[in-house]
């Protein structure tokens, strides 16, 4: 099974979730930083926020940095402003119950935040710490590379196209159509509209899940 033939049901080895947008509402908080770094720099921050959706920190501020600027401490700085900022974040419908019905070996989080970030907005909304949590310092390319979904199925040891993907961005879900997974847009929680044509689902209480044999079932209706 592969990107381009998801029919609303499936059979799939494991289960690799973005984090931002994915599992969790964090678009005030994303939104408080990026709107911050922008007024210092005069950087116009819808153009900056709309460019961070799903990338690595780090990538976004080389993006924008000003000449002069030194990006790694802009970096560091605005990762340091993230770590302490958990207001307002909430798991997306149905995540939490999702999460808990799927076997640990079975699902993955691959994530641009960083370790202790997402360790922390996972602990805001509630939610459980996978076994395999693949972070900005787990890879030496963040998305739309897909080099991340790729770890999180060698460390579950599964084939990659045999997961599926759930995604909110537009570099998230080209990465993980790059590894041949099959992939999910979720939108209930994503901070701009994406345009790619992958099938989408509001949250995850369309989803409904079985499991047997080391293979998740997988089936997704309207609400």
């Amino acid at each position: 099974m592969n990107g381009t033939s998801w029919k609303g049901s499936g059979a799939f080895s494991a289960l690799l979730f973005d984090m931002d947008g994915t599992l969790i509402d964090s678009r005030e908080a994303v939104a408080r930083t990026w709107r911050h770094w922008a007024a210092r720099h005069g950087i116009d921050f819808h153009e900056l926020l709309s460019a961070a959706h799903g990338r690595r920190t780090r990538d976004t501020v080389q993006m924008f940095c000003p000449d002069g600027v030194d990006a790694e401490a802009e970096t560091l700085e605005l990762e340091r402003r993230d770590e302490v900022d958990a207001e307002g974040i909430v798991p997306v419908k149905g995540a939490t119950k999702l999460l808990r019905a799927l076997p640990p070996d079975r699902w993955a989080i691959v994530t641009s935040a960083g370790r202790r970030l997402a360790s922390n907005r996972l602990a805001a909304a509630g939610l459980p710490l996978p076994n395999v949590l693949i972070t900005a310092e787990s890879v030496q390319r963040g998305k739309p590379d897909p080099e991340g979904y790729a770890l999180a199925a060698q460390l579950l040891g599964v084939d990659v196209t045999r997961c599926l993907v759930f995604e909110d961005a537009e570099a998230g879900i080209a990465a993980g159509r790059a590894t041949g997974a099959t992939v999910l847009a979720v939108t209930d929680a994503q901070p701009y509209h994406i345009v790619s044509s992958v099938p989408s689902i509001a949250n995850y209480e369309q989803v409904q899940l079985f499991s047997k044999r080391r293979v998740l079932w997988v089936s997704t209706r309207s609400t």
